[in-house]
């Protein structure tokens, strides 16, 4: 094969390390920032805490001024690189005083790490009751077995002859009686309901631990073992003729099993909170809008002036070699960090300027707006909005509501207007908070008083909307008891 040199011109995007810094910065949520700076300023020794000056606030409030030990902040994609003019020639022992000392002393108080509480699990808490239980070696591994069984909800995920078959190869001579006996005891647990094969099993399971004297306490009990589906669907007359009951009866019944807990796992499970922090807040001053970057997200962080200026001109050693890049990846990260909070408080304005209704009204005056609408506004790429607004949060007058909350679709109006998906959701929520419960209003009935509104939305439009906000659907929600 015959080899030659072929000439080609193309254009090719080449990101720089700040660059990609920045954009991982962008779209990092507050909590995996604070990580970020923290291991910033483990690993970095130019980095520090500014500890004389506030945490970070409003880019307004931040003046771009340039010091002897300190770097000016520029926008996005900008680099600086080390000036050609760097501080005298210093020694160690020039900046070293003996007064410093490094290292612990000896009266020193030693500083012992946080120590946090294990979240407690119903794993955790049936465990912990069946260590305190007396039973038998051999009921011990079978209640092992259906604990390991229960979902977060308190309910077995496999069926007792599932873990009949499961548990023969362990143990010898297996009677299935003897797992069924295990499974009861199981079922006395605390959360009471909890080991149950289905809801009617676990309703029953809790009324059963109600004292025989409970009014209604036995039909109670035959309603759920036998006619849970007619429960469900609210047949009043079959369940007064199968009870034998008057309505008024039927609704202390009904009443009674209501008291009941469907889902007594839940009460226990504890998945360890999530935290949100708002990354900025929005205030009415002046009968004006104001928006400012959450102080606390983040420490304000500065080069250490003392190893700044131990860095020797035209010294090529591996130490000095080494600050000069700690100096420069100091620089960019400090640039990283302002260009991010200044990127996420002109989307936030932009944002809050567009809906100015929602602060006003609630999610019902939701305007429709798409990320390219903010994208041309600012001069930004839609995908640089996009990263602004993953895992960002507002705190509105509203509550913590993410960034994304506020971009929807749009439908069409009688005045040739648009309205935003989000307040037709916040409409079909209102109209089923209100309805008769008796009487429910249907989807078709739904868009008709929309369309009464202006707003044009079909039928099946609003069945999706109503499924995706988890509402079933008006035979469902009727209710007669």
């Amino acid at each position: 094969m015959k080899q030659s040199l072929h000439l080609r011109l193309g254009q090719q995007v080449a990101m720089t390390p700040q660059l990609q810094q920045a954009i991982k910065l962008l779209q990092m949520s507050t909590l995996d920032l604070q990580q970020e700076i923290q291991q910033a300023l483990e690993s970095n020794m130019m980095l520090e805490i500014n500890e004389e000056e506030s945490a970070i606030q409003s880019i307004d409030a931040m003046p771009e001024k340039k010091t002897e030990h300190s770097d000016s902040i520029t926008s996005e994609g900008s680099q600086t690189d080390i000036p050609d003019e760097l501080p005298v020639d210093s020694s160690w022992d020039d900046v070293y005083e003996n007064s410093v000392e490094t290292g612990a002393h000896s009266g020193e108080t030693v500083e012992f790490e946080t120590q946090r509480s294990k979240s407690s699990t119903l794993l955790d808490h049936l465990l912990w009751q069946l260590e305190l239980t007396n039973f038998s070696e051999r009921d011990h591994a079978i209640a092992m077995a259906i604990i390991d069984s229960i979902n977060e909800d308190g309910y077995l995920i496999s069926a007792p002859e599932e873990i009949f078959q499961g548990l023969q190869s362990q143990l010898d001579d297996l009677y299935f009686d003897e797992v069924n006996a295990v499974l009861h005891r199981v079922q006395n647990f605390d959360p009471v309901g909890v080991a149950a094969i289905d809801l009617g099993d676990c309703l029953r399971i809790q009324l059963q631990q109600l004292p025989e004297f409970t009014p209604y306490r036995t039909e109670a009990l035959i309603a759920v073992s036998r006619y849970l589906e007619l429960l469900a669907n609210h047949d009043q007359a079959k369940l007064m003729r199968r009870l034998g009951i008057s309505e008024r009866q039927l609704g202390e019944v009904v009443a009674l099993i209501r008291t009941m807990d469907p889902r007594p796992g839940a009460q226990i499970q504890d998945a360890g909170s999530e935290y949100v922090i708002p990354d900025v807040y929005v205030t009415k001053q002046n009968d004006k809008w104001q928006v400012n970057l959450n102080p606390d997200i983040a420490p304000k962080l500065r080069i250490n002036p003392i190893y700044s200026a131990m860095i020797k001109r035209a010294d090529n050693s591996k130490d000095n070699t080494c600050m000069k890049d700690h100096l420069q990846e100091a620089r960019w990260f400090i640039k990283s960090l302002h260009s991010r909070n200044e990127t996420l408080l002109r989307v936030a304005r932009s944002i809050v300027e567009k809906q100015t209704g929602f602060l006003e009204h609630g999610s019902i005056a939701m305007k429709p707006m798409v990320l390219r609408d903010i994208a041309e506004e600012l001069e930004l790429h839609e995908s640089t909005i996009s990263r602004v607004t993953t895992q960002k949060f507002m705190h509105t007058p509203n509550g913590i509501i993410e960034f994304k909350y506020f971009f929807s679709s749009h439908v069409s109006t009688e005045g040739g207007g648009e309205c935003s998906s989000t307040a037709i959701r916040a409409f079909i929520k209102e109209l089923v908070a209100n309805e008769n419960p008796a009487r429910p209003l249907s989807d078709n009935k739904i868009s008709d008083i929309l369309q009464e509104k202006g707003i044009n939305v079909a039928r099946r439009t609003i069945a999706k909307y109503r499924e995706a906000m988890f509402i079933s659907s008006s035979s469902q929600r009727k209710r007669i008891l």
